[in-house]
């Protein structure tokens, strides 16, 4: 029965995690990749790198992407432990 319920938590922890992962990711390139409002672009061109609006909405969707996909392959981790015990 243990093995039963290691591989569903891990598969629900895999594909929830690797959608979420995805979707943060792909994210963090649509902010990068606009062109956006001119003026709006001058503005944020004078200040600091990491002061910037699109520069730190990337950093976050990044790291957020990282969790996300380390979280989908603890589930592969219990998916394979669960096959093991079963």
């Amino acid at each position: 029965m243990l093995g039963v319920t290691l591989t569903a938590c891990g598969l629900v922890a895999a594909s929830f995690g690797t959608w979420r992962g995805y979707a943060n990711a792909r994210t963090a390139v649509v902010s990068l990749a606009r062109d956006g409002d001119p003026t709006r672009a001058a503005i944020e061109a004078s200040r600091p790198l990491l002061s910037r609006a699109r520069v730190s909405r990337f950093l976050w969707s990044v790291a957020a992407a990282v969790v996300w996909l380390a979280i989908a392959m603890y589930g592969l981790l219990m998916v394979s432990l669960g096959g093991a015990a079963g």
